[in-house]
């Protein structure tokens, strides 16, 4: 099982399926007082496509990093989606309407 998964994984990042890029650990200050005092891991992160449906969070979908399922409904409507469901005649600019 782990073989095929390793293999599903590497052929989707050969393809160019999963394009995800190394961020490096850091320290960062916690608690205020202007000492950086707590180690962050690196980890993997997905560059950004601004599409919410193929995102590991998103829910149907898995993250192949960690194994877990995404809980994020794609469908809301929020502030900060920039798709939306409304329909905008293209051809209404040419002829006036």
């Amino acid at each position: 099982m782990k073989r095929l998964l390793f293999a599903v994984l590497l052929s989707m990042m050969l393809s160019g399926v999963v394009s995800a890029e190394w961020v490096r650990g850091s320290y960062k200050d916690t608690d205020g007082d202007g000492i950086k005092d707590t180690y962050v891991n690196g980890y993997n992160r997905t560059k950004a496509d601004n599409n919410p449906y193929n995102n590991y969070s998103t829910r149907g979908n898995v993250n192949p990093y960690t194994g877990q399922s995404g809980t994020v409904n794609p469908y809301k409507q929020n502030s900060n989606t920039r798709y939306n469901n409304t329909y905008q005649n293209p051809y209404s600019n040419y002829y006036g309407r």
